[in-house]
């Protein structure tokens, strides 16, 4: 079997095969932690989810990485230096508004001013989201989820790399830079030329930095600012990180190779985002290429609009799966599904319609489990790969992702009725896999309450609220990773913490 991926960095379709045999390293740029999602964003970690499952479907071990943006992402991120407010300031000024108006629940966060009080308070909702709509990496949050604000030593470690290799410099406004000069192939991943490039103005950059630039496009790796919302003692001066820097460093530090296979994220990322990483790990390490494949989802439009909530058509996961947007609640496999049926190198279109038609395709796939189960007495065959079914599955999904003929294979075939109900539901258990929007192994249940149904969890949910309380939120953490451990999903709310039984 061939499997073939569209590559950013190639601009054409290419035979994928990972750097070591039968194992794939994969890091996905995730969210910046001052706001809910929304679903354009979920589309993009779905993708990356997509990809993982599908290649674990083919028998390749995947290690999958997502970054937590904390510090150092500005407001203007369309230029390589970023312009603005951090926009963990943002979110600070945000939520203190939010917490007298009473929009945020009782408890939810102490002091809106404390950008780690922030920053945990819409982790754990991203995670929560995360987890409904079935990302695997989610449940993972403990290994694979790496925040920025934990890993400033390593960030640190590589600007001192940069610049002792020649990549990097220290301004004369006391900012290091990276020197796109330095790095041939800057430019490669978006089509930009040097010549054509600016780096950013106002906010962050201001006459007398740019004076203080090698070259125009030069961006920030470290910018000493002692009044910065959050800040950290370096070689440099007290300061931040800048963006860029982040993923570059955390990516090489948790993987422990030069180059990974994949690397994902939205298009809107390309550049300055990707492109300044590539040359930052490749500087840094002196490898040939950072990650062979690059890959990105397209924008999502809402009703054929981009979203903006200057159109009032801009919707968080939580809108959609509470009702504001359709009138009704939602089911999390729905939106799932709904977020992956269009492939992801064109604009999806999101729509009310289509979140019917959705469901009504998983209606047929959970309605046709049901039927199965009944007639098997819940016997579940085990069944290959070379199962026509699940062979069309994999063919269709080989081809870059080819969700439309993926889907065209299952969807007839789960509007029969099986001749064979037990090799049925083994077919529909591995296809499930990847979609996974039938309840079989569906990552979602009723809420059960504070745990209602375990009196160990109801007892950790308590002492979460308590350590909460105490401001002890170092032992609230592991408490609130303990419950996912044992298999529930966490919610704290107005009325404290409540744990939802999550299916195997």
């Amino acid at each position: 079997m061939t499997i073939r991926f569209y590559n950013t960095l190639s601009s054409q379709v290419e035979e994928f095969t990972p750097v070591e045999a039968g194992k794939v390293r994969m890091y996905s740029c995730g969210p910046t932690v001052y706001d809910f999602a929304h679903i354009g964003n979920f589309r993009s970690f779905l993708f990356a989810d997509l990809i993982r499952r599908f290649l674990e479907l083919t028998g390749l071990d995947v290690e999958h990485v997502m970054n937590i943006t904390d510090v150092g992402h500005m407001t203007d991120d369309a230029v390589a230096d970023g312009a603005g407010e951090d926009k963990m300031q943002v979110a600070a000024q945000r939520l203190k508004e939010d917490k007298k108006s009473g929009k945020v629940p009782e408890g939810a966060i102490e002091n809106p001013d404390d950008p780690y009080q922030v920053a945990r308070y819409y982790t754990e909702a991203f995670l929560e989201d995360a987890r409904l709509l079935g990302l695997k990496v989610a449940f993972e949050a403990r290994e694979n989820i790496l925040h920025a604000t934990e890993q400033i030593g390593p960030m640190q470690e590589m600007i001192a790399r940069l610049i002792d290799r020649g990549h990097a410099y220290v301004g004369g406004d006391g900012v290091v830079y990276y020197s796109v000069e330095s790095f041939p192939e800057y430019g490669h991943l978006s089509g930009n030329t040097l010549d054509h490039l600016q780096s950013g103005a106002g906010g962050r950059v201001s006459d007398a930095d740019q004076a203080a630039k090698k070259h125009p496009a030069d961006f920030m790796l470290w910018k000493p600012d002692s009044h910065h919302i959050m800040k950290w003692d370096s070689p440099w001066g007290t300061g931040y990180p800048g963006w860029h820097i982040e993923c570059s460093a955390m990516a090489l530090k948790r993987f422990g190779v030069d180059t990974i296979d994949i690397h994902t994220g939205g298009e809107d990322l390309i550049f300055p985002h990707h492109e300044c990483e590539i040359a930052q790990s490749c500087g840094a390490t002196g490898a040939d290429s950072f990650a062979r494949f690059w890959m990105h989802a397209r924008f999502l439009l809402v009703e054929g609009e981009k979203m903006s909530k200057s159109q009032g058509n801009f919707f968080t996961v939580r809108d959609v799966l509470e009702g504001r947007v359709t009138g009704r609640p939602v089911h999390p496999a729905v939106l799932r599904y709904e977020l992956l049926k269009s492939h992801y190198r064109s604009n999806m279109n999101f729509t009310v319609k289509g979140l019917q038609d959705s469901a009504g395709a998983v209606k047929r796939l959970q309605d046709f489990r049901t039927k199965c189960e009944d007639a098997s007495g819940g016997e579940v065959a085990e069944v290959g790969n070379s199962h026509p079914v699940i062979s069309e599955f994999i063919s269709a999904l080989s081809d870059d992702l080819n969700m439309s003929g993926a889907l065209a294979a299952v969807l007839p075939w789960a509007a029969e009725s099986p001749s064979d109900p037990a090799e049925a539901l083994g077919v529909l258990r591995e296809i499930n896999s990847v979609l996974a929007v039938a309840p079989i192994d569906l990552e979602l249940s009723e809420t059960s309450g504070a745990g209602d149904s375990d009196p160990d969890v109801q007892s950790l949910c308590r002492q979460l609220d308590e350590a909460r309380a105490n401001k002890d939120y170092s032992s609230a953490d592991e408490l609130r990773q303990k419950i996912i451990d044992m298999g529930y999903n966490v919610h704290t709310g107005r009325e404290g913490t409540t744990a939802e039984r999550l299916l195997a």
